[in-house]
């Protein structure tokens, strides 16, 4: 009777091997298919806050727009005055969720506005092209990087930031 005492009086104090690895092949699964979502989650709020961004600046422009037209000189505003807060915009332009950039570059060529050309992307993070001869006067602004945002076009491939 002594020896049977002594046998459940053993209590074990580790884990074996197998159930370490069972352990560890669970937080693996569980990894694979968390680190996805949240790159994902990441993408789409910078895609979500690249298109707040160019809402909100480009609301200021045309009620900018729309006061000039109502004074009776319909004109979008300079580059100086765009970059001068208080003017278009109450507070300081937003920065680009993709390069963490708020400075804004000035286009002079119309080709490149219209084709949303990306320059010195290290150093701005939007572009500004406005040209107020023309009838009826232009202005466009979009966000300085070829980045891929997780926005898709109709044929499923995904819009570069400076497209939106």
């Amino acid at each position: 009777m002594r020896g049977v005492t002594k046998r459940r009086s053993m209590v074990r104090h580790a884990f074996t091997l197998v159930e370490l690895i069972a352990v560890m092949v669970v937080l693996a699964v569980l990894a694979g298919v968390a680190i996805p979502k949240y790159f994902d989650y990441a993408d789409r709020a910078k895609a979500t806050a690249l298109e707040g961004a160019l809402g909100g600046v480009r609301s200021g422009l045309a009620g900018f727009y729309s006061n000039k037209a109502i004074d009776g000189e319909a004109a979008h505003p300079t580059f100086n005055e765009f970059t001068t807060s208080g003017t278009v915009m109450q507070e300081e332009v937003p920065v680009n969720p993709y390069t963490g950039l708020r400075e804004v570059q000035q286009i002079r060529n119309l080709d490149e506005a219209n084709t949303r050309i990306v320059k010195n992307p290290t150093r701005f993070g939007w572009n500004y092209f406005v040209d107020n001869r023309t009838d009826p006067p232009v202005a466009i602004f979009w966000a300085n990087s070829e980045d891929e945002t997780s926005l898709l076009k109709r044929n499923g491939r995904p819009y570069k930031a400076n497209e939106l």
